[in-house]
């Protein structure tokens, strides 16, 4: 509370007394002042001094001889009245209702006036103004971030530099536009962020309001179209007035496919929310009305869904791709949430780096978050490489199920299983080296063999895909040479799911077939959503669609007998992994190598490591990692 509002108050209550005072019965106060006993008053009646008495209920008030005014109560007295006639005083009597009214008394007669008084002002202050207000529902709810809220800086931000450059020259042309003027350059109407879920550009966003010194505007697509119907046209316009207001300025629109989906169709009616509020804001950027010194930055993960309108030049100038990171960026992402953590010197990024081809900025901010945890579980005191590596097949296979109970039959069959994965991985040059192998059950697997790529792969080889069918074949295969065809079990469902779907993508997208040719086949399986047609089939005659089978069949069935024909060469060999996996339980990629190489693993014991094992705290400033004794730091009683 502020200290207006607080003299305010003070204010108020004051005049409260003060009405109070001056509502009081002013008999009341004379007779709180000249108060008589009533014995004394008898007295005075029987000594003749007593001119005059006022009688109201049991109230009596009057004049004494000497002109002296007092009041007393009287109790149930019935020869008062012929007392007093007989002393000869001047009797004035009314009834006892007749009397000023109290404050309360008014109050309660008028509350109910009062109240709608009361309520008629506040509806009609709530409709003036004020975006939370009771008519305020088409206001726009665009939250205005000052400098205090945007602390996220470009420096914040790494993995996406091109992206990076393109808003920076956004931020850059409002902070000197001369520089670009003077070529005859226009500042960018607006700037479309696409790329994945978890990829930055929602921080991207903050990074611009932090670096630019011009007020920064965010809303949700969802919150034009979120409560009522027909208002997010009225909020898209709201939205624009107040950007003129503070114009040059900057409106960030997250998830803009809420509002900006495909128009057409006929489907929603002539009066379709998302279409009206659409409508609006194509108006708004490049209307009759032009809005100077607006510039709309928008995020999408759906770019495919967005009505072409809105995509053209004049509107979204620029389209930004905020991909997934390669190597050199996850580096970098690493790098700024490393900083938040303690790390030991063992902890090689670019390593880590190199193990998650893939991984979004949010699913790198998972892993070291999800390392720091499984540290702190441990008692650590700084997260060591071993943390890092746990967490991250943590995330990418799931978290390790121990206590599922797992029979000596079918550990057996899950370690071939995974054995013959690993086995044919080893030898397809075009497989991606083995990673780890497991027979600890994750997530919903029972085990995995985890491969990892050397380098980040933009386009997929037909022999990678071929060697990927056959690597997943692999387990099947093993199961069939070991345990008989009448023993195999479900264990092979994803891999075979995989496999044809692989085989299928090859065959009618990639046209990876010499009979069906470069052509696609593929019926088309994006979502259906209002604004485009419900139904897309492409229609393939039944001649086709048998040659699709017969050469899906064929790429299959080709992977199928080379994985058999690799596993019967190689029996010792998964016998030798099997084995391995059945006592170890999982396994490093250099030690299946080391095992298939020398039939021998160079594990040591753990009860040594234990024996051995120092603190989890390193000692800093060397590159070698050597524990640190700490010594006790408990307070000692004092001799």
């Amino acid at each position: 509370m502020n200290v207006k509002n607080l003299i305010m108050w003070v204010i108020i209550v004051l005049l409260s007394v003060g009405l109070f005072n001056m509502f009081q019965d002013p008999n009341k106060i004379d007779s709180q002042k000249n108060s008589l006993p009533f014995s004394n008053f008898l007295n005075e009646v029987e000594a003749g001094r007593v001119v005059e008495v006022q009688i109201q209920g049991n109230n009596i008030s009057g004049v004494l001889a000497n002109g002296n005014k007092f009041a007393t109560y009287s109790p149930n007295y019935p020869e008062l009245v012929d007392k007093l006639s007989s002393k000869g005083v001047s009797i004035v009597a009314s009834p006892k209702e007749d009397k000023m009214p109290s404050l309360l008394g008014i109050l309660l007669s008028w509350f109910p006036m009062l109240l709608l008084i009361g309520v008629w002002i506040f509806f009609m202050r709530q409709m003036q103004g004020g975006k939370g207000g009771a008519m305020g529902f088409g206001r726009s709810k665009a939250k205005l971030l000052n400098e205090a809220q945007g602390k996220v800086t470009f420096n914040d931000v790494a993995g996406v530099e091109e992206a990076k450059e393109e808003v920076e020259e956004i931020v850059e042309f409002l902070k000197d536009p001369k520089k670009f003027s003077r070529l005859g350059g226009k500042i960018p109407k607006g700037a479309l962020l696409i790329g994945p879920p978890g990829t930055g550009k929602t921080l991207l966003a903050k990074a611009i309001a932090g670096e630019a010194n011009v007020p920064f505007f965010s809303i949700s697509g969802s919150d034009f179209v979120e409560m009522f119907v027909g208002v997010g046209a009225s909020r898209v316009r709201d939205m624009f007035e107040q950007g003129k207001k503070h114009s040059p300025c900057i409106i960030f629109i997250d998830e803009i496919d809420a509002v900006g989906r495909s128009r057409g169709a006929g489907l929603g009616g002539g009066n379709d929310e998302r279409e009206q509020t659409l409508n609006q804001l194509l108006v708004e950027m490049d209307g009759f009305d032009t809005n100077e010194g607006i510039i709309l930055i928008a995020a999408t993960n759906r770019p495919d869904v967005l009505d072409p309108a809105l995509l053209r030049p004049g509107r979204f100038d620029r389209q930004v791709v905020v991909g997934n990171p390669d190597i050199i960026g996850r580096e970098a992402i690493l790098k700024v949430h490393v900083k938040k953590i303690s790390t030991g010197p063992d902890v090689k990024l670019r390593t880590i780096a190199r193990g998650t081809p893939g991984f979004s900025g949010a699913d790198l901010a998972n892993l070291i978050n999800e390392s720091a945890l499984l540290a702190a579980r441990k008692n650590k005191r700084v997260v060591t490489m071993s943390d890092i590596e746990e967490a991250k097949d943590k995330v990418m296979m799931g978290a390790e199920r121990r206590s599922m109970v797992m029979s000596e039959d079918e550990k057996k069959l899950t370690a071939y299983h995974e054995g013959g994965h690993a086995i044919v991985a080893i030898n397809q040059p075009a497989s991606d080296p083995i990673h780890k192998a497991t027979i600890i059950p994750r997530g919903r697997a029972l085990g995995m063999v985890m491969r990892l790529p050397e380098r980040d792969q933009l386009s997929l080889p037909r022999e990678k895909m071929y060697a990927d069918i056959t690597v997943a074949m692999g387990g099947r295969v093993a199961e069939e040479i070991i345990f008989g065809e009448s023993k195999v079990t479900s264990g092979a469902s994803s891999d075979i799911e995989m496999a044809t779907k692989m085989a299928r993508n090859m065959v009618t997208k990639f046209g990876m077939s010499s009979k069906l040719g470069p052509i696609q086949y593929g019926e088309n399986e994006e979502e259906v959503f209002l604004g485009r047609s419900v139904q897309k089939h492409q229609n393939v005659s039944e001649e086709t669609a048998k040659l699709i089978d017969s050469e899906i069949r064929l790429i299959v069935d080709t992977c199928y007998e080379k994985a058999r024909s690799i596993l019967e060469d190689k029996i010792d060999d998964l016998h030798n992994l099997a084995k391995g996996l059945i006592e170890y339980e999982t396994l490093s990629g250099d030690e299946i190598l080391s095992l298939i190489k020398d039939g021998s693993i160079n594990r040591p014991d753990p009860e040594e490591e234990i024996k051995n094992a120092g603190p989890s705290v390193p000692k800093s400033g060397k590159s070698g990692f050597k524990p640190k004794i700490v010594p006790d730091l408990k307070p000692k009683p004092q001799s």
